[in-house]
């Protein structure tokens, strides 16, 4: 690869970081071409783009999209592949299904939404994480419930009112 073809790299992933926002670094070592078309065709089932980059091409690419990306920087050793995804979980859910047919590929570090994950023992955890759009959700459906409890709690309560209100009426006249 050339000069010109690293810096074509390092531009595209720069927009790719920029762009996404959600990029999880593995560790695809030794593992045969033949798997390696398996991850690639699974990761484009998922809407997963992957990248295999060299470390010091990530790394300017990172330290060009602007972001707090210094842990991640320790785990770019040996080979590593990137991998972008608009949702936060897909990738950590394709690894962990890839990862019941072998030791590969191995989570390195994770970027989701300016969160910085760690290590291969952060997969359950990324499995898990909820989306912005399933986080507004509880949020405006917990800010909902107790508006609706206080406007049940008034109409009840207000046909309460009105017959007691009409009782003492009834008595006076």
């Amino acid at each position: 690869m050339n000069k010109e073809e690293k810096y074509e790299l390092v531009l595209a992933l720069t927009e790719q970081i920029k762009e996404y926002g959600n990029f999880y670094i593995t560790d695809t070592a030794d593992l045969t071409v033949a798997k390696i078309n398996d991850i690639r065709r699974k990761c484009f089932e998922n809407d997963i783009k992957i990248q295999v980059a060299k470390n010091s091409l990530i790394k300017k690419a990172m330290e060009a999209a602007g972001g707090e990306f210094d842990p991640i920087y320790d785990v770019l050793k040996g080979s590593s592949s990137i991998l972008f995804s608009k949702s936060a979980t897909a990738p950590a859910k394709l690894i962990k299904q890839l990862r019941k047919q072998g030791a590969k590929p191995v989570l390195k570090a994770a970027y989701i939404d300016s969160a910085v994950f760690i290590g291969d023992n952060q997969l359950d955890t990324l499995t898990k994480l909820k989306s912005k759009e399933e986080l507004i959700g509880e949020i405006i459906g917990l800010l909902q419930s107790p508006a609706k409890n206080v406007v049940s709690a008034l109409q009840s309560g207000g046909n309460k009112l009105a017959g007691i209100v009409k009782t003492l009426q009834e008595r006076e006249g």
